[in-house]
């Protein structure tokens, strides 16, 4: 009978849980309509009119932070009407306290090129750029930007404003100077009017030769210039009328983030200046608008020939460290080489004391399977921040892993590394689960549901989401779909490190376009760097990267006590072990396993979590709607075949060393 019971409960769910493409991303509120809502008409007040199935008044409170809000019972008091709307989706989604950011700084960058396409983007195309029709193309000699989705940019600022994202820099940082043109400036206006009443500015990247290439509005008679010199007097004076010009159509312009002098970018050294010159000529030019600059320390190449590559960006910063303006915010990425699923984080954050910093984070899963595999990237950013103390920074940046699929992100639970990047950069202090626990509810629970789940002992209370209990009675241990999802999500990311790049490998991806593994490749025409093989270094007899005071000395760039931590292999941890140090292949582990025992250890026990991770999905299945379940499942079949292929390929290729 209870089994009967059962099925029929499965069954009606099955009925209710209709099919959803997952475009609405967490914001799956139930439409209601009937709340009233007294106070300020505002953005906040059409959410909580649509959605709230209570009355609620918005009170304003001048001696308030900004973006702080406090609710109390049915109440929501802010500063102003960006407050309240960070208040209002919070009381959407339960929140019964107040709150204010952590960091004033929360900015998505888009990868986003001009002719649509993104770099390093896995869902699709630009939601910001379309593609030019090629008649126009042919007849102008100035790229032609196609007319802007409003609704689509609306909901994409409404998904934002819901996390307390207040900023979006629009395009790649390997920026084209036609960014800077007439043309797309009254586009990046039209996006700013549509992203401004959810409290988003926009900034955009910019490429460093722009003067060369794009005239400035009552400059120069509408001419570009020979030089991009940093102390060229034309250049400051170029740099300050294209500010001119972007400011008196876009009043609340954030300013520009900078890649200069890496992977080919131009930059102050193309005339023997140093980067604090370029960041400097720039932040001038904003600073009257109360712009700023970020400007990326991810930097490496020719300048450092034969220097380890994670030892560059320290080598070129830290002795201008004090010498950039005020407006001028270094932007480094979490490790020191380049988002690799686990990296020791990066020093610069020891080096830099008297300049701003912020971090940069990747969302999108460049190098941990893209959008076609489950990896929640929040343990990987709390991983960062218990090495990184938060109050060092004054913003975080986030790659991200937005496109045009209908999903937004490639993969359903892709999603949920948008919403973590989120909520980090408003608390970096909220634990993954408390994150992925919001995730879950907001993206799998029916309207209306409650979702308590202790999942620290596996068990779901009565009464809660119909995807966290199988009838009205207690879940026993172990048995709550819900509460397996949020071990899976929890589990995600250490099963990612372990079947591509266990105990300290690194950079073992297929060359170029980071996915699969290629840990034998060398491309002869390709800066070393590039190439696997450059950073485990196996031959016959050992293994790994010597960065200690015997090798490149790298771990001398770290603060006590991590520099000798690092350099001693008595107590380097062991998951960093051959990102610090060179070992023989007999080298004993702490499990008493070889360096070869031990890394087929870890990419079997990666394989065993993906189908774990299969099993769990299937148990989930009667609670959740068939399309969202068919092409999750579709993903996870399709990451299992990965990790069998990266424990193949691996294992094959370094037992080929140690016979």
């Amino acid at each position: 009978m209870k089994k009967l019971s059962l099925l029929i409960l499965m069954i009606a769910f099955a009925g209710i849980a209709k099919a959803e493409d997952g475009h609405k991303l967490w914001l799956r509120f139930e439409q209601n309509g009937k709340a009233v809502v007294k106070g300020p008409k505002c953005k906040a007040a059409e959410e909580l009119v649509s959605f709230s199935k209570n009355n609620v008044e918005l009170l304003l409170d001048q001696k308030m932070e900004d973006d702080e809000y406090r609710i109390d019972g049915n109440k929501i008091t802010a500063k102003g009407e960006i407050g309240l709307l960070y208040g209002a989706y919070a009381y959407l989604r339960g929140e019964t306290k107040g709150s204010k950011p952590f960091y004033k700084l929360r900015i998505l960058n888009h990868w986003d090129n001009l002719d649509a396409s993104i770099e390093r983007g896995y869902a699709g195309k630009s939601i910001f750029w379309a593609l030019e029709d090629p008649q126009t193309r042919r007849n102008s000699k100035l790229w032609r930007p196609q007319p802007i989705d409003k609704e689509l940019i609306k909901e994409y600022a409404r998904a934002n404003a819901s996390v307390g994202i207040n900023g979006t820099v629009l395009n790649n940082v390997n920026a084209s100077p036609m960014m800077l043109s007439a043309i797309y400036i009254n586009k990046v206006s039209e996006i700013a009017d549509i992203l401004r009443p959810y409290g988003i500015k926009v900034y955009l990247s910019v490429n460093f030769a722009s003067p060369m290439s794009i005239p400035a509005k009552g400059f120069n008679k509408g001419k570009a210039l020979k030089t991009a010199d940093p102390l060229n007097p034309q250049v400051k004076a170029w740099w300050k009328a294209k500010a001119k010009e972007i400011y008196e159509q876009i009043p609340d312009f954030g300013g520009f983030l900078v890649k200069a002098n890496s992977e080919g970018q131009p930059g102050p050294f193309d005339y023997n200046r140093t980067h604090a010159d370029g960041a400097n000529m720039l932040a001038d030019a904003v600073k009257p608008y109360g712009g700023i600059i970020m400007w990326r320390s991810f930097v490496y190449g020719a300048a450092h020939k034969g220097e380890d590559r994670v030892k560059q960006a320290v080598s070129e910063f830290a002795p201008l460290d004090g010498k950039f303006r005020d407006n001028v915010i270094l932007q480094s990425k979490n490790g020191p080489l380049d988002f690799q699923p686990r990296e020791p984080y990066a020093p610069i954050f020891d080096n830099i004391k008297n300049t701003k910093q912020m971090a940069e984070l990747q969302i999108t899963q460049e190098y941990l399977g893209q959008s076609r595999h489950l990896v929640y990237l929040a343990p990987m950013w709390r991983e960062f921040f218990s090495y990184v103390a938060p109050e060092k920074l004054v913003g975080i940046a986030g790659v991200a892993n937005i496109g045009l699929d209908k999903n937004w992100c490639g993969h359903h639970f892709s999603q949920a590394n948008w919403y973590a990047f989120g909520r980090l950069a408003w608390n970096p202090y909220l634990t993954s689960e408390q994150i992925a626990t919001e995730w879950l509810k907001a993206t799998f629970c029916l309207p209306g549901d409650r979702f308590l789940a202790e999942t620290n002992k596996q068990q779901c209370l009565p009464g809660t989401c119909p995807l966290a209990e199988t009838n009205k009675q207690q879940c026993m241990p172990g048995t709550c779909p819900l509460a397996g999802l949020l071990s899976v999500m929890l589990r995600s990311r250490e099963a990612c490190v372990d079947y591509m790049m266990p105990i300290g490998l690194h950079h073992i991806f297929t060359f170029d376009h980071h996915y699969g593994p290629g840990p034998a490749e060398f491309q002869p025409n390709a800066p070393i760097e590039w190439c696997p093989v450059y950073y485990h270094k196996a031959n016959n007899d050992s293994i790994g990267f010597d960065r200690t005071h015997t090798g490149s000395n790298a771990t001398a760039q770290y603060r006590e006590p991590y520099c000798q931590m690092y350099d001693d292999i008595n107590t380097c941890p062991e998951r960093y072990l051959l990102w610090f140090h060179r070992v023989p292949w007999s080298y004993r582990m702490k499990s008493g396993r070889t360096v070869l025992e031990e890394m087929n250890f870890h990419y079997t026990r990666g394989v065993h979590e993906v189908e774990d991770f299969i099993k769990t999905w299937n148990e989930a299945k009667p609670y959740i709607d068939e399309q969202r379940w068919q092409e999750v499942d579709a993903r996870l079949q399709h990451q299992l075949d990965n990790a069998k292929e990266w424990k193949k390929v691996c294992m094959d290729y370094f037992s080929s060393f140690n016979k």
